[in-house]
């Protein structure tokens, strides 16, 4: 039995079209006090991403739906895998694989993550990240595997054509630096990992 059915709160890790990139969902427990679920569970990640501790965890409230963030990334020898959960809202996540040589190189993988849902999405080092706000004031629960280090960051355009991303809300509100972030380059080989 794997540790994450072993223990009953986190269920299975669903996997995604991207390797690596997984689905995790928590069991609501409800009484009449109110209700309990567990978010985090590093047995859990070490079965899915192998030993490798979480070292900053952050916050994000977005206000406007529509409202698009993304898509990070951080540069070896910084690159870091994200745990990432909407506590309140709905989002849509996305992550963009950039492994060199992976078989799934610039595909991407798009899942509805909510509080109501109770899901979270994990990505590895070397996929990019990012989400679209569908609800006002949704908000986000990041746990990363390494710091933010402002000289690794990288980023792509949301609406760069070799990603083919089909995002569901027309983009109403993106950050100047998101926005700058340039089309990749026929040439991009991808990121070592």
């Amino acid at each position: 039995m794997s540790l994450a059915t072993a223990n009953g709160p986190l269920g299975a890790p669903q996997p995604t079209s991207i390797p690596g990139v997984v689905v995790v969902t928590s069991t609501r427990r409800s009484d009449a006090r109110g209700e309990f679920a567990r978010l985090f569970d590093a047995e859990v990640l070490a079965e899915i991403h192998g030993e490798r501790p979480i070292v900053q965890v952050n916050r994000s409230v977005t206000r406007a739906p529509g409202a698009l963030r993304g898509l990070h990334f951080q540069r070896a020898p910084h690159a870091e895998a994200k745990w990432v959960r909407c506590l309140r809202g709905r989002v849509w996540d996305v992550a963009v694989d950039l492994r060199r040589g992976s078989p799934t190189f610039l595909g991407h993988a798009a899942v509805e993550l909510s509080a109501e849902r109770m899901n979270a999405l994990f990505i590895p080092e070397g996929c990019a990240h990012g989400f679209q706000v569908l609800e006002p004031d949704s908000e986000l629960l990041y746990l990363h595997t390494a710091p933010y280090v402002p000289a690794a960051e990288g980023g792509l355009r949301w609406d760069d054509p070799a990603l083919a991303i089909d995002w569901p809300l027309a983009v109403s509100d993106i950050s100047e630096r998101d926005r700058a972030h340039p089309l990749l380059s026929p040439a991009f080989e991808g990121l070592p990992v």
